[in-house]
């Protein structure tokens, strides 16, 4: 891979590509330039058109409303999209953590069960799990209606 990097270098191809890469860079800026200014004759074409059928007024108010309504439109979509993102963040961090709780013990396991105090300690988690669920159920509210 280095040689043939040298050897590109040295017969001038890298210097060629570069000189490639800058003829498209300027063509594509200066047609992206063009595509701009023709879109904004559209509109103005456009405004032109629904001021004689509308007239000035009402026709620019319609068509700065239209953008307005657009641009709100596109804000609330981005909103609800990069909230979607973000719970789908949340949701993959929260697996890749117990996944890797999981490798952890997994890894732990075999040194912690090799001695009387390993068993201790794998065994202390479970019990407050289970006092702990027996806990909750016995500290919730009666449901309504039930008179015991």
């Amino acid at each position: 891979m280095l040689a043939s990097l040298i050897a590109g270098l040295a017969t001038g191809e890298t210097l060629a590509a570069l000189r490639r890469v800058r003829r498209a860079a300027i063509a594509y800026f200066i047609a992206g330039l063009l595509g701009f200014f023709g879109v904004i004759y559209l509109l103005l074409a456009g405004t032109i058109w629904a001021a004689r059928r509308y007239g000035a007024i009402e026709a620019t108010l319609g068509i700065g409303g239209s953008f307005i309504l657009l641009a709100i439109l596109i804000v609330i979509a981005h909103k609800i999209a990069s909230r979607v993102r973000a719970r789908a963040a949340v949701k993959q961090r929260n697996r890749d953590f117990a996944k890797a709780a999981i490798a952890a013990g997994i890894a732990v396991a075999p040194a912690l069960l090799s001695g009387r105090a390993g068993k201790a300690v794998l065994l202390a988690p479970a019990i407050a799990a289970i006092a702990y669920a027996i806990y909750r159920e016995n500290s919730r509210p009666p449901p309504p209606g039930n008179d015991e």
